[in-house]
């Protein structure tokens, strides 16, 4: 597996699973184009010579911009995205509906809208999202989170229907829980070593994108570590 001479832009880069991300891209050969609210010290990869840009994934209007600056790209990883607990289905409130899907859907379908079209131009790419397994049915106090994780499912599903014979791959993965330092702080009790290392996670996000999956198109791929 190897992404050499790739160029990929990666959403969500300033968080733990995407500075794992950036890193292992990178170790593969890619060009990561870097995406984020914003990068301070502890953020994204350090590299020099990476590309970065902050903006806000849920304007359509500034993704549209950015992403007529970044150019053509060969990959995406979506990888921006959140999670609220929240209460019960019939106390959900407007915000946090709209909370849960602006940053999980409107940012990855903002993206997409951006990138297809030079996608199709080219006749290749791969796109990478990210659903969760948890998303697969529905959770009590989690109704909002797997709404909105689902639809991630589904377009991913359908935007591989409509572009797999454009020579572009569209996938996603569907995390257990990941092993970062906010879940960790919210389950201090947990047995992290049933979690998802976020190099594991990493690895199969890049594999998605490289040469070796180009046979997968629309494949909602669990991965859960040990629980």
């Amino acid at each position: 597996m190897d992404l050499k001479g790739k160029r990929i832009a990666i959403t969500g880069a300033n968080g733990a699973l995407g500075r794992a991300v950036s890193q292992k891209a990178l170790a593969l050969g890619a060009e990561p184009v870097l995406l984020d609210l914003a990068f301070g010290e502890q953020g994204a990869d350090s590299s020099t010579g990476v590309e970065r840009h902050s903006l806000d994934l849920r304007d359509a209007a500034a993704v549209k911009w950015c992403f007529a600056e970044i150019g053509a790209v060969d990959g995406v990883f979506n990888l921006a995205g959140g999670f609220d607990m929240g209460p019960a289905v019939h106390e959900v409130t407007d915000e946090s509906w709209e909370f849960l899907f602006d940053i999980n859907v409107k940012t990855m379908h903002n993206v997409v809208r951006a990138v297809v079209p030079g996608m199709l131009d080219r006749g290749r790419g791969a796109i990478v999202n990210v659903g969760a397994a948890g998303a697969l049915s529905g959770l009590p106090h989690m109704g909002a989170y797997c709404a909105s994780k689902s639809v991630v499912m589904r377009l991913t599903e359908s935007l591989s229907a409509e572009l797999k014979q454009k020579n572009i791959n569209v996938n996603a993965v569907l995390p257990g829980v990941i092993d970062t330092p906010a879940n960790r702080r919210a389950m201090p009790d947990a047995d992290v070593s049933q979690w998802v290392a976020t190099e594991d996670l990493a690895s199969a996000i890049c594999f998605l994108a490289s040469g070796a999956a180009c046979a997968i198109h629309g494949a909602l791929i669990p991965v859960t570590g040990r629980a």
